[in-house]
């Protein structure tokens, strides 16, 4: 099946928020800049803004009763930290297993995996750290189709 990937709105990437250089770039506390899938993206760290080659890392906040709606991460890792909230993932072939998380919890979803994300809560927002094992992210993230398989 041919993967397109999912387009983002709203996309800023601020390049005038990396300060540094010579081997250490910093990005300082920053609002939301992206919104994608339901998910809102703090500034993060990508090849598009500090040149890395193979990762990526933001904060993701999916809003209180949020969906980030069925997708896959197209040959590459990925590692969360809950800091704050509860969520359901839905996971695998139609999406038929379940697990869910809290805060405090680390996740890792391997390449390829469909997932669906859901915020447990009605009033309060799940906000996670999100590391990818690749800097090119944004191009490599496709919907999923849970009656696909």
């Amino acid at each position: 099946m041919p993967h397109e990937p999912i387009t983002s709105t709203e996309v800023t990437e601020d390049l005038e928020a990396v300060e540094g250089g010579d081997g250490i770039l910093v990005i300082r506390s920053h609002e939301n800049c992206r919104g994608w899938n339901g998910i809102r993206y703090k500034t993060g760290m990508s090849a598009t803004n500090v040149g890395s080659e193979h990762l990526s890392m933001n904060v993701a906040t999916i809003p209180p009763g949020g969906v980030a709606y069925a997708h896959v991460h197209v040959g590459f890792e990925l590692m969360l930290y809950i800091m704050k909230g509860r969520v359901r993932h839905e996971y695998g072939p139609g999406l038929k297993k379940s697990i869910e998380n809290g805060a405090g919890d680390f996740i890792f979803i391997k390449p390829d995996v469909p997932h669906e994300v859901f915020n447990l809560s009605d009033t309060e927002p799940v906000v996670a750290v999100v590391a990818r094992a690749a800097a090119d992210e944004w191009q490599r993230i496709v919907p999923y189709d849970r009656d696909s398989e």
